[in-house]
């Protein structure tokens, strides 16, 4: 007989502060959970409702802030209710106009210092580590904690490593580290408890682009080793190399 599934959580609808409404779809992250969040977030912009001013997600939650004097609490929640039961959002198609970047990376050596911690805390060699951490296609799952920063996954079970107990105390802009089956890409040098694995040249955050974040939930995106030379000569492109095509 075939191993059930355990059933998907029923989404919980939270009030945050004044102004914000939370949906969520789970208490941790998960790939159903993650998806749902984003179908459900882009569903929300659909519809665009008066009084709505913001809609946004984190890695298992669709956020919307709204305008008391046009739309109040209980008239957004029984439109949320409405719209959440429509569909089962764990198993929504993900929203449109996602893409694929393929992001150059330099993986271990000096500019990636930690990649044999973390191949050792995964049960790999060095070579395990990189060949796992390149075929990987990840998606953007949210963007967060710095401007244009994404959180990237699921990773595959080997990497459910956890986050350093002692930070380290600056990762360098484009860094890309790894803990907890989850990627890391850094647009901004900072202190960090997740392991420094790889390093690219790409600018997350360009503030005087039309668009400042390169990225966007949804996207997906895999790393191409390449040697500390080659990084070296791409630090001259605005993308790092990063290029991208788009997902049906």
């Amino acid at each position: 007989m075939a191993e059930e599934r355990a059933a998907p959580p029923v989404p919980e609808i939270r009030t945050v502060g004044v102004d914000g409404m939370l949906v969520s779809f789970g208490s941790r992250l998960s790939e159903p959970a993650n998806r749902a969040a984003l179908a459900f977030r882009a569903a929300l912009a659909q519809e665009s409702w008066d009084g709505v001013e913001e809609v946004s997600t984190s890695l298992v939650s669709a956020y919307v802030r709204f305008d008391l004097r046009h739309l109040d609490h209980a008239a957004l929640r029984a439109r949320l209710e409405a719209l959440l039961a429509q569909r089962d959002w764990y198993a929504a198609a993900l929203p449109g106009q996602r893409r694929l970047w393929r992001i150059p990376a330099v993986f271990g050596t000096d500019l990636a210092p930690q990649l044999p911690q973390a191949a050792e805390a995964a049960g790999m060699t060095e070579a395990e580590a990189l060949a796992s951490l390149s075929a990987a296609r990840v998606r953007v799952q949210t963007i967060g904690f710095a401007p244009g920063q994404p959180y990237l996954g699921e990773l595959p079970e080997a990497w459910d490593i956890p986050r350093q107990s002692q930070l380290t105390t600056r990762i360098p802009e484009g860094a890309l580290a790894v803990a907890i089956r989850q990627l890391v890409l850094f647009s901004v040098a900072t202190p960090t408890g997740w392991m420094h694995a790889g390093q690219t040249a790409v600018r997350l955050f360009r503030p005087d682009a039309e668009e400042p974040f390169l990225l966007r939930p949804g996207d997906e995106v895999q790393f191409t080793p390449v040697t500390p030379e080659e990084l070296q000569g791409l630090r001259r492109d605005p993308l790092g190399g990063a290029k991208a095509e788009e997902l049906s």
